[in-house]
């Protein structure tokens, strides 16, 4: 193993001392890309102690970890207190490049306020609710939900900041309220935490410059006791997604 490789496995935590907990592994990655859920708890066990797919599943359903699309239209795990500077950072360069689509879909500033109001009322109050329900939500509101307009309403109000991952509902997935799934930023060191939170995941603890590191995590089994093992591998990087 060269140096380079050593160093970018230890950057990326795949050796040395594991995390006490998967919700310090997201916190350290600032974001984990999480199209396949199933595979991006692998990533987080990778580089935590010994934890099971149902304690990671807990942490998600308890919001302890998030999970919504930001720096590109693709879900990531994000902790609660990092997820609005990370959209306030990456939102608008995801927009720029929906800019067509919205177009083709006929989703403009007006119908994205109207969807997310009737999102915001559906969900108030610690409600959650999956994506065929919020379908109909909009339908209700005489809101056309056919084809690709609700992942891509969906995905305009996760980048408004106002929806996001709910606990899970059996195998399928919910959205709750941003505002009640996380808490306000607070900061009286920095003016711009998030500019300064993502200078410091750039750098290595050593305080040399490495590349930020976002996961594109790998399908993995666990164990028949539901335990992961830890195994080593660089990861490569995916091709782009889109809403899914």
């Amino acid at each position: 193993m060269t140096s380079i490789t050593a160093r970018r496995l230890r950057a990326q935590r795949l050796i040395g001392k594991p995390f006490a907990s998967p919700v310090d592994v997201v916190r350290w990655l600032g974001a984990v890309q999480s199209q396949d859920y199933a595979g991006a708890k692998w990533a987080l066990a990778q580089r935590s102690q010994a934890t099971t797919d149902a304690a990671i599943d807990r942490l998600f359903d308890q919001g302890a970890i998030l999970r919504t699309h930001v720096m590109r239209p693709t879900w990531h795990f994000v902790v609660p207190e990092d997820i609005r500077w990370l959209i306030d950072l990456t939102a608008p360069r995801v927009r720029l490049g929906l800019a067509s689509r919205y177009r083709e879909l006929q989703i403009d500033d007006r119908v994205a306020a109207r969807a997310g109001s009737a999102f915001a009322k559906a969900l108030t109050g610690g409600r959650h609710l999956t994506r065929p329900e919020l379908g109909r939500v909009l339908s209700a509101a005489g809101i056309s939900p056919e084809g690709q307009r609700l992942p891509h309403l969906l995905l305009r109000a996760e980048l408004d900041q106002l929806i996001v991952s709910g606990p899970r509902r059996g195998k399928e997935f919910t959205y709750a309220l941003l505002e009640e799934c996380e808490p306000s930023w607070t900061s009286s060191s920095s003016a711009d935490p998030g500019a300064e939170k993502s200078s410091r995941m750039r750098c290595s603890r050593s305080g040399r410059p490495r590349q930020a590191p976002w996961i594109a995590p790998r399908r993995s089994p666990s164990s028949h006791d539901g335990t992961f093992a830890a195994t080593a591998r660089p990861r490569s990087r995916t091709s782009r997604g889109g809403p899914d």
